[in-house]
């Protein structure tokens, strides 16, 4: 049989917890050769285009991909989840929200490994409907005291502030600036869907960790080349996915400011085979495109955790 599990089924199963603890796992596979990741790949479609990415962990006897169309009228997102041993179909999961929380996790898998651990400050560029999870995975790794957050729309960003008090330890407020969100912060992350940059480089204090979160075009750029050029360390979720969207490091290779060569993997960094921040000062960079191992490491958990407690509906497919 195999389990059915709604949007509805995922918000109530699913913790920033477990969703931190998957996408760091999944990190540490790759990292250590135990998971097999395939970059993005998108199919033209009547108004828009199919989205398809899958993934590999044997050592979690677990197999899938995250598969949705994206069209005017939106998205719909679905993961396949297959037992690794025997390629029975385990589950059909709705993967919005579920999408929301490993993206955000992933920022707080690097906000983890590079940021100061005293960082106090989050500056937050963005206020739609990733912002929330953004937030909540770097509350939850660093002892976050104030939340700056900007976005154009000053009706968005103060309404954000105003939902959002209370689900995270930190005081949230809505700032006028994006400079005023970056200049104090420790960690910025920025989760938009702008075409240029967002903030300038010049406004990053030493020892910021940035998580760069919302381009993955390689004709959109989120952040401009002064704040590649300050990063001493730049690391990304996937080199080949990176250079297939990483609108932000394509524009700054192209301008000489740096080169492919040195940019590390996250997974790299988390399973210890490259070094994270060494410094106090130094500025550190995450380019986070998105990785179907989170999507199904995280589904795994998800699907566990609802076998545990009989939530979902089995249904008989492929029972010839």
């Amino acid at each position: 049989m195999t389990l059915l599990l709604t949007e509805h089924d995922v918000e109530n199963l699913l913790t920033m917890e477990m969703a931190l603890e998957a996408v760091e796992t999944a990190f540490r596979e790759l990292g250590n050769g135990n998971a097999t990741n395939h970059a993005r790949r998108r199919v033209p479609i009547k108004n828009g285009l199919l989205h398809y990415m899958a993934s590999a962990a044997p050592s979690h006897n677990i197999f899938g991909l995250k598969i949705y169309p994206a069209t005017s009228m939106g998205a719909n997102f679905l993961i396949p989840l297959y037992h690794y041993e025997t390629a029975k179909l385990a589950a059909l999961i709705e993967a919005d929200y579920l999408g929301k929380m490993r993206t955000g996790a992933a920022s707080g898998v690097a906000t983890k490994y590079l940021a100061r651990p005293e960082a106090k400050v989050l500056g937050l560029i963005g206020s739609g409907g990733q912002a929330r999870t953004q937030m909540q995975a770097i509350c939850a790794v660093r002892p976050i005291e104030r939340v700056l957050v900007f976005s154009r729309s000053v009706e968005k960003r103060q309404q954000f502030a105003q939902e959002n008090q209370g689900t995270v330890a930190a005081e949230i407020v809505a700032v006028e600036s994006a400079r005023e969100a970056v200049e104090s912060a420790d960690v910025v992350a920025t989760i938009t869907n702008s075409a240029t940059p967002v903030f300038e480089g010049a406004w990053l204090k030493p020892g910021t960790h940035i998580n760069a979160a919302g381009s993955n075009h390689l004709k959109r750029r989120e952040i401009d080349g002064e704040t590649v050029r300050r990063s001493s360390r730049i690391a990304v979720d996937m080199l080949e996915q990176a250079q297939q969207e990483c609108g932000d490091l394509a524009a700054a290779i192209t301008e000489g400011i740096t080169a492919w060569e040195a940019v590390v993997e996250l997974a790299e960094v988390v399973s210890g085979k490259a070094s994270g921040r060494t410094s106090e000062s130094e500025i550190t960079l995450f380019e986070s495109h998105g990785l179907s191992v989170w999507d199904v490491l995280t589904a795994a958990t998800v699907y566990e955790r609802a076998v545990q407690t009989s939530v979902g509906q089995k249904i008989p497919l492929f029972q010839a």
